[in-house]
């Protein structure tokens, strides 16, 4: 598993998600995709934080991306504790943008984007949103969002969905009417219901359908 982080860098909670996925058996990498400009990003979840996330992520651009995620997939299919070939992604926040964005490369078997704001938005450094590549997109999607999320309307969520029936592109989405943005994050209140639950069930049925 290839775990992109939230706009505020490979923090504490990165790590988190990829341990997780660690304790069920996957080997899990976490790049850190602002490498160039901001190397040692880790914000905090404040106003501040975010405004500081939102300029690091105006420096990256869908072909660094790419390119960085490329390399992650070579590295991997070089370690003897990897399944040669059986790579996936996952990534929430601008993290599930670029696991989006990333999912037209070669050598992915799926993609999971947690509440990408950028796949039906404009990206950061100001380039045409993720969605525009989507004719592009080479592995099945299993997207979720929250019907409370303030960055994210429905009518993108509708559109994403839309368009990716219209192109024929394997994919679910999952939408919990009651969630925020960042619902799967440690902090969030929907640990204390029963949203995180059914969203990691369904990614490790679909992490065993498309890898196992």
């Amino acid at each position: 598993m290839i775990v992109f982080q939230e706009i505020f860098g490979v923090n504490r909670e990165v790590k988190r998600i990829a341990a997780l996925f660690a304790s069920v058996g996957y080997g899990a990498l976490a790049p850190n995709y602002y490498f160039r400009t901001h190397p040692l990003l880790n914000e905090p979840y404040t106003d501040e934080g975010l405004q500081r996330g939102f300029a690091a992520a105006g420096q990256v651009t869908k072909a660094n991306l790419r390119t960085d995620v490329a390399a992650c997939v070579d590295w991997l299919n070089r370690q003897t504790f990897v399944a040669k070939g059986k790579i996936a992604t996952c990534g929430f926040c601008f993290g599930g943008t670029v696991a989006f964005v990333t999912a037209t490369l070669p050598g992915l078997k799926a993609a999971i984007p947690f509440y990408g704001g950028h796949i039906a938005a404009p990206m950061p450094d100001g380039e045409p949103e993720a969605l525009v590549d989507a004719k592009d997109v080479r592995v099945p999607l299993l997207l979720f969002f929250g019907g409370k999320d303030d960055y994210i309307p429905k009518e993108n969520v509708e559109r994403i969905d839309r368009t990716l029936t219209e192109l024929g592109k394997p994919h679910e989405i999952v939408v919990y009417p009651n969630a925020g943005h960042a619902f799967f994050r440690e902090s969030s209140s929907a640990l204390n219901n029963g949203e995180v639950a059914d969203a990691w069930a369904r990614v490790q049925h679909f992490l065993n359908k498309n890898l196992r």
